[in-house]
């Protein structure tokens, strides 16, 4: 039940700050604190002890990667701490350090998500269930470093498409709604990538999009 979901949000500007409360208020989501710094998120997150973070990478005082840390210290004390991340732009480390420890329940989402309600509360929901909400231009990024190309190169045009919305979080069935393909064939194309990467299959959506970023990642 979202109402049972405790959240911390921190975002330094008003206006979108102001925005996250309300969204996640309007969808039955209980906001215990919002906050606009890094000190004052590291203090919520102990004194509230919440169930989920939405947090801006870069705050107050530092204005460098405070959010972050401070989601990714938590996540050290509390293994698994569900954490949505926001960025202006896409940082390829932030993305992997937020992925390291491999547990899910982390997502990831470029700022101009947030004006988008259904796809926002939708990487929340995620995100919450202990899923993983990665935005499609931080999976781009992430599918377009050279030593990522290097290691995807022996896969057609086609299963690099489903490659990409297996790690965005996509489950089969959204996969052949988006290509406008059969069921049976995104599995094909699945098992396909899957032995290509030589990465083992999962019935787990979870541990299938965990599994290609931590290849991405590597």
């Amino acid at each position: 039940m979202r109402d049972q979901v405790r959240v911390v949000v921190a975002e330094d500007l008003f206006l979108i700050r102001d925005a996250l409360v309300r969204m996640l208020t309007e969808h039955g989501f209980t906001v215990v604190a919002a906050v606009d710094n890094g000190p004052a998120l590291r203090k919520a997150l102990a004194d509230e002890r919440p169930d989920l973070a939405v947090v801006d990478v870069r705050l107050p005082p530092t204005f460098t990667d405070e959010g972050l840390q401070a989601a990714i210290d938590l996540r050290r004390q509390r293994p698994g701490f569900p954490v949505l991340v926001l960025s202006q732009y896409v940082e390829q480390l932030y993305a992997r350090e937020l992925l390291a420890d491999g547990a899910g329940a982390v997502g990831y989402l470029l700022k101009d998500r947030v004006s988008n309600t259904e796809q926002f509360i939708t990487a929340v929901d995620s995100v919450a269930r202990g899923g993983t909400a990665m935005d499609p231009k931080v999976v781009a990024k992430l599918l377009t470093r050279g030593d990522a190309r290097g290691r995807t190169a022996e896969l057609s045009p086609r299963e690099r498409e489903v490659l990409s919305l297996i790690a965005a979080g996509r489950s089969n069935a959204a996969i052949a709604h988006q290509l406008t393909i059969s069921a049976s064939a995104v599995t094909k194309h699945i098992a396909s990538i899957f032995g290509k990467l030589h990465l083992p299959e999962s019935e787990d959506d979870n541990r299938r999009v965990l599994a290609v970023l931590a290849y991405l990642n590597r």
